[in-house]
């Protein structure tokens, strides 16, 4: 599966990356297997990502909850959470 993957704001500037297309292994079908899969990249990676981190997600510009399924030629996006004032 391909989809497209965005970082924005401290997670864009903790991994370098804007954004990526990436080829999907089998059985990473959902945004928290996603995550999990970047995890294991290492370094910056584990870190921005890492489990228990709040790390928001949407799907094809919709936030989601976890473990929301994906498809082919989706874009998924990763953030923190926001704040206002």
């Amino acid at each position: 599966m391909r989809v497209t993957l965005l970082y924005f704001a401290g997670l864009r500037e903790a991994v370098g990356v804007q954004r990526e297309t990436c080829e999907l292994p089998d059985g990473v079908d959902t945004t928290t297997r996603v995550r999990a899969w970047l995890r294991e990249r290492g370094g910056a990676w584990a870190t921005a990502l890492a489990e228990g981190r709040s790390v928001r997600a949407a799907v094809d510009q919709v936030m989601v909850r976890d473990d929301q399924p994906i498809e082919d030629g989706a874009e998924v996006a990763f953030f923190p959470p926001v704040t206002g004032g």
